[in-house]
């Protein structure tokens, strides 16, 4: 199965250490929404540098990937302090 580009992004955490947006390649667009730069299992902590759930990312179609493209993230913006 191809895989589609996705940007995702995000509007719970705008100050300094936080990502505010990813590029992902992924199956659908609840599997981008599952995405989070910060790692799997990192969603609800206290800090965190993405938002507190999969249900508060705002999802994008961008297009097809390449073939040969593999799940995940392929670029990131995060805006450190």
């Amino acid at each position: 199965m191809s895989m589609n580009l996705y940007l995702i992004s995000q509007r719970e955490n705008t100050d300094y250490d936080t990502y505010d947006s990813v590029v992902v390649a992924a199956n659908n667009e609840k599997d981008a929404q599952a995405i989070n730069p910060n790692g799997e299992d990192s969603w609800g902590e206290s800090y965190s540098a993405w938002c507190s759930s999969p249900e508060r990312v705002l999802v994008r179609y961008l297009g097809k990937a390449t073939k040969g493209t593999k799940q995940g993230i392929i670029l990131a913006s995060y805006n450190a302090g």
